[in-house]
Order: structure tokens, then sequence, then C-alpha cells
């Protein structure tokens, strides 16, 4: 699929529900009613009930379950639905958020539409895999933002400001793999397996606002990953997994040479009780927001993707909170938890893509939040 050619593209978006990690049974109904064709889906996310941290086995169940029913429908392999679908899986749904999957299908439609307008678009692109010493560093944010300029190009956004929410999958360091680097004497950006979720997390949102323009290339390092907080995209959404050694990239935006009634918008969320941020969004897409999203209105939404992230500070507008505290409970569940109560307040639905762990996605203690929703 390529949205520069002649022909028109319609990109549908649809939220289905899981009743565990491996429940395949709502996106086949969708094929089986023939709402949608498995050829023409090229991304899916999914938010699953593990714990979202090294260990969270649920990402990588999610992937295997839907490369396995994939293949089966397309009549390929497992591996190759992997080369051609980007999948997304981020793990934990604390609070009230609820298990589900995004689905992103992509079909021709008869006509673009006309005055200009712009409908939603999508592009997807593969990074090289990262070996164990890349991760976290500077190679990988280079390579996030080549991969970036690929998605746009694919999906035919030709200016970095229809760009509303760029995201991406990306690896962590396991023991395993941190043995292996070490006995071809390579070093680590980091030891502590959990740590390198964040700079993996972080070298990704980098690699984003240098593609889109919205940090300095200057200022980038090895040594700015993780530590430089005043570097941000506030449209890059990073989540890491195991179940992975490359990135993947899915861009979101608006173009002319796209049809269908769904578009994009994002907002930034300054904390995580950001309300009004939320409804900036919502009526960014054309959704009328006053109080809570009255019915009619939910009912053109398509998804909600959003970063949540505990203030480094320990504080949100000056009060103190413990979300770093807690050996308990890891920060980024308390902050999945805090930031989909607030979206779930806005919009009257608990199947939010509110990922964790926000290192350069927005400031610190907030980040960004896009809606996809379909035009009255």
């Amino acid at each position: 699929m390529n949205a520069l050619s002649n022909t028109a593209f319609e990109c549908c978006v649809t939220r289905v529900p899981m009743q565990h990690p491996g429940d395949m049974s709502g996106i086949e109904r969708l094929f089986d009613q023939g709402a949608m064709a498995p050829e023409t889906v090229i991304a899916i996310l999914g938010k699953t009930e593990g714990n979202g941290c090294v260990n969270d086995f649920t990402r990588a169940y999610a992937v295997f379950a839907l490369q396995v029913m994939l293949a089966r429908r397309l009549k390929s392999t497992p591996e190759e639905v992997g080369e051609r679908v980007a999948m997304v899986m981020s793990g934990g749904t604390e609070g009230g958020l609820s298990p589900h999957y995004i689905v992103f299908s992509v079909k021709p439609s008869a006509q673009r539409l006309e005055n200009g307008q712009k409908a939603m678009a999508i592009g997807t692109a593969f990074t090289r895999s990262f070996l164990p010493e890349e991760v976290g560093r500077m190679t990988q944010v280079e390579a996030t933002a080549a991969a970036v300029a690929q998605a746009m190009q694919q999906a035919g956004i030709a200016s970095v400001d229809d760009v509303h929410y760029v995201q991406v999958k990306c690896p962590l360091l396991t023991s395993e793999r941190i043995a292996e680097a070490h006995a071809r004497g390579q070093a680590v950006a980091t030891e502590d397996t959990y740590a390198s979720m964040g700079l993996s997390r972080g070298a990704s949102a980098l690699g984003v606002g240098l593609a889109l323009g919205e940090v300095d290339a200057t200022r980038l390092s090895d040594a700015a990953i993780g530590q430089d907080l005043t570097l941000w995209s506030g449209r890059a959404s990073a989540s890491a997994g195991v179940e992975l050694t490359r990135n993947e990239v899915i861009v979101m935006g608006n173009s002319e040479a796209w049809a269908g009634d769904s578009i994009i918008a994002h907002a930034v969320m300054e904390d995580g009780i950001d309300f009004p941020a939320v409804g900036r969004a919502l009526r960014a897409a054309g959704l009328p927001i006053d109080g809570q999203l009255p019915e009619s209105a939910a009912n053109r939404l398509c998804a909600v993707l959003a970063k949540a992230e505990p203030a480094r500070s320990g504080r949100i507008r000056g009060n103190r909170h413990i979300m770093w505290d807690d050996s308990d409970i890891n920060a980024t569940r308390h902050a999945r938890a805090l930031v989909g109560g607030v979206v779930a307040a806005a919009i009257g639905r608990t199947d939010l893509f509110i990922s964790g762990g926000a290192e350069h996605q927005g400031p610190d203690g907030g980040g960004p939040i896009a809606v996809i929703a379909r035009r009255a």
C-alpha cells in the first residue's frame, strides 16, 4: 500500500474487546461477518492485562496468537505476517482500563475528499534488529527517525505538521541479551533490565522528535537519553517489550491523499490530571465536550491513545505523590491508572490505549494524547 499512488485509500479503525491476551474471537468475528478482510489489516494495537514490566509475557502471547490467526486466514506463515503487520502490545490495564485491540485496516476508496479536506492516513515501517549494545543509544534514535520518515512517505503525509501520533514498539534488554553483548566484549547502556525499557522508549521517542523537527539534533547524544527531560516529542508514544529486537513504527496523521470520514487530532497533557488537554484533543477531532462526552459523540469515537508518566519531582501541582516510592506497585502502573481514570471521565469509556513510561514523550509527568474519530 502506498498512499502516494493514484488510488485513494481509506483507513478504518476498529476497537475490539479482549477476553484474555490470546482471545481472537472478536477480530475473527469481524472477518466472518465481512466487516473487515484479513488482507486489509496493516497494524494492530493492544492493551493486555499483564504488569507492563520486563516479564510481561501477555504481550508476546497476544502477538503470537494474532500472527497465528492471521497466518491461517491469509494462508501464510506467522513469520510472514510479522513482517507485514505492525503489532504493538502495551501491557497493563490497571484501575478501570479495559483490555482491547485496536485494528487498523486500509482499503481502496472510490474517491478522495474535496476542497482540500484531509482524512486519516497511516503508514508503517520497521527498523533492522538492534544489537543489545545499540538499545537506548543514538543508533536507535537515528534508525527510528529514518523509519518515521519512511512511514510518512508510505502514508502520503507530506508535512510533519500533519502527523498527530507515532506509535513505536521497541525492544528491551534481558539478562540473556546483556550476556550475549558481554561475550562479544560490548558494553550495554544499562545492566538493569527494567531501566532498559525506559532507555529504549526514550531513544525511540527522541527518534520521533528528530524526524518531526521537535528536538534539536545538536543536543542529542547517548548521555541525553533518559536524562535531559527538556528534550521531548509531543506526538511520540513508545512501548517496550521482550517480544522483539527491532522498532516497529506506526505513523498516524491526516492527508489529502486519503479518503473516508476518520480524522486524528492530538494535544499534550502537562500532567496526569490535565483534563483540559483531553478536551482540546476531543474538540480538535470534532467531538463536542461539555463535561463528559455525550453518547451521540461517543459513538463517533474510534480510539484514544495516550501516554502516562509520574513526574520525577514527586509532585503534581505542588502536592506530593508516592508513585515512585511504592515498592509494591511499579510507578508506571500507578500512572496508567491515574491517566486512565481522567480520560475515562472525559469520554465515558474505559477501552483506552493508555501506555505507561513516557520518557521524552511529552513534558515530565505529562504526555501526548491522540483522538481518532469519525466526522459527524
